[in-house]
């Protein structure tokens, strides 16, 4: 049974019984519309619906189709939890970020960032063992890459695969225990990185602060990437050339007097495209959501920090990793990939 979120701190697991079930409504938040476009990807009367709550801190969304479940991130207990609508939630993965046997100093030990390979199999950003690794049949990790021109990464943080299987992700420095001051610290900048699917591994930017979650266009001619820094809180678009390479970043929007305004209630940070080329990106209070052309349509508003979002279901439905919470809100578009 769900127990009210007053009590989500004694509890190290609350499941919700599935949001269809009348007995047990739930909602949070608001949907904040800016534009009159934004009626047609989020309908009026959209809810936000809790689905679960007792964790630390959720990440990384991403929908199994073959087991008709979310499978998320919980970073500071090093799991990663899987929920469905039958069976509630349930561990998927522990250790997830974290393997080694002394224990973590840090705050965020475990995997982050989620995504499956053209094959099938799930890979992981992994925080505390600073790579990023894929899970075999048996439940153990291959290393697909952790060092860049011989210098472990800080820790790899959001990723995603182009149709080719090209592998883009993010590399800030939030694993670390002691973060940008942390002695054990290799890199003197905070990467965004392609790794080929041949193997080959390019810094692509080393000019965000944070760089954080991260996104290709529908076309894959564009490459999204927040930065997570209160002090220039943005989206940039980053043109992929022809060679691979990146062009001059394009500024999509700055949420830095947000976060002035709202502290402590989340930075950019995950985000995701719809088919349509529609930016859905977390950062202060829930999700913004930019037209292709960068217009802010609107927003999901969760009144808390909100991690990341991912579609699931049919493709219709964004789940939000808010805070302490799974969350949902059912759209009227789909995600890219459906």
């Amino acid at each position: 049974m769900f127990r009210p979120l007053a009590g989500l701190a004694a509890l190290a697991l609350a499941v919700a019984a599935p949001a269809e079930d009348p007995k047990l409504p739930m909602t949070i938040g608001s949907i904040d519309r800016k534009d009159p476009t934004f009626d047609a990807l989020v309908p009026k009367d959209a809810k936000i619906e809790v689905l679960a709550g007792g964790f630390k801190w959720t990440e990384g969304p991403l929908w199994d189709k073959k087991g008709n479940a979310l499978l998320f991130t919980d970073i500071p207990n090093n799991r990663i939890v899987r929920w469905s609508a039958k069976d509630g939630v349930s561990d998927f993965l522990k250790p997830s970020g974290y393997t080694g046997k002394e224990p973590f100093k840090g705050a965020e030990p475990g995997a982050n960032g989620l995504a499956y390979d053209k094959d099938g199999a799930l890979v992981l950003c992994q925080h505390g063992d600073r790579r990023i690794a894929r899970l075999k049949a048996d439940k153990t990790f291959e290393t697909v890459v952790d060092k860049y021109m011989g210098k472990r990464f800080n820790s790899p943080n959001d990723l995603v695969f182009a149709k080719n299987g090209d592998l883009y992700f993010t590399d800030p420095p939030y694993g670390l225990p002691e973060q940008m001051k942390d002695p054990r610290k290799e890199l003197d900048f905070q990467g965004v990185y392609k790794l080929s699917a041949k193997g080959e591994l390019t810094l692509l930017t080393k000019e965000l602060s944070r760089p954080n979650g991260i996104a290709l266009s529908p076309d894959e001619r564009t490459l999204y990437v927040a930065n997570s820094d209160p002090e220039k809180a943005i989206w940039v678009a980053f043109p992929i050339n022809a060679d691979g390479t990146l062009g001059k970043g394009k500024l999509v929007h700055d949420a830095t007097a947000d976060v002035r305004a709202s502290p402590n209630k989340g930075l950019p940070d995950g985000l995701k495209v719809d088919a349509k080329g529609n930016i859905f990106a977390t950062a202060v209070n829930g999700v913004y959501v930019f037209a292709p052309d960068h217009t802010l349509l609107g927003r999901i508003v969760t009144n808390d920090k909100t991690a990341n979002c991912g579609w699931g279901d049919d493709g219709t439905v964004l789940y939000l990793c808010t805070n302490d919470k799974l969350t949902r809100v059912k759209t009227s578009t789909k995600g890219l990939g459906w």
